[in-house]
């Protein structure tokens, strides 16, 4: 059994109601609700949100909203992974249980099925715990610097000044688009260790989304991706 987990809470405020805010016709969530059903993936697809406005949204799209997450699961402060812990351990005690679980996050709107297939994939035919999003830095972090209080440059790394870029090793970050778990296998590492396997995604499909910067970019993205909208 399968679930997929979408946390969109109410409460926004560099971007006011982001998660149902119209993205090229439609509200953002939308899009992750619609990935997670084009998969073909999911015994089931839920929404723990706080919010009626988004949880009426979220049924009209394909999902299911079996509970209303509580107050104290929702402020600036509560991390994504008590959030899918609390729907888990609701689900659990209504006689659900599931061997995989794939939290999505509803501001990923250039997230594409045959990512989520293979990150499922990898996962079921592996030991690992975790299998998550990810893509390539677009500059080697080994020859970033900082601004000093007073203005001027300090290199993180001064030894890599004259190293060339492509001598220097790839870095990747996180794409904050989807977290597959295998339910029956634990781990005390980081989701970013050993156990994880990272679903290298082009750059040109991940967008974070936290200010109006972004989402015009996201936007520009999309249009690019699909020309029709």
């Amino acid at each position: 059994m399968r679930l997929a987990i979408i946390p969109a809470r109410g409460g926004s405020k560099r971007i006011p109601r982001k998660n149902i805010k119209e993205f090229h016709g439609k509200p953002l969530i939308a899009y992750s609700i619609q990935v997670a059903i084009d998969s073909q993936l999911f015994d089931k697809i839920i929404v723990s949100t706080d919010d009626d406005e988004i949880a009426e949204i979220a049924k009209l799209y394909g999902a299911e909203v079996p509970f209303m997450r509580p107050k104290e699961l929702s402020d600036d402060f509560t991390g994504t992974g008590a959030v899918v812990e609390h729907a888990i351990n609701y689900l659990k005690e209504r006689g659900e249980s599931y061997e995989y679980v794939c939290t999505l996050y509803a501001t990923a709107p250039l997230l594409q099925a045959k990512y989520l297939i293979e990150g499922f994939e990898k996962l079921k035919n592996c030991d690992a715990v975790t299998v998550f999003s990810c893509t390539s830095m677009p500059f080697p972090i080994q020859r970033t610097f900082k601004i000093t209080d007073d203005g001027r440059c300090q290199m993180f790394w001064p030894e890599n000044f004259y190293k060339r870029s492509q001598d220097l090793e790839m870095a990747y970050q996180d794409a904050g688009q989807f977290y597959w778990s295998n339910m029956n296998r634990k781990s005390a590492d980081i989701t970013f260790g050993k156990d994880s396997i990272p679903i290298i995604l082009p750059r040109h499909l991940v967008q974070d989304i936290d200010t109006l910067e972004d989402w015009e970019r996201a936007e520009a993205l999309y249009q690019l991706l699909v020309p029709s909208h």
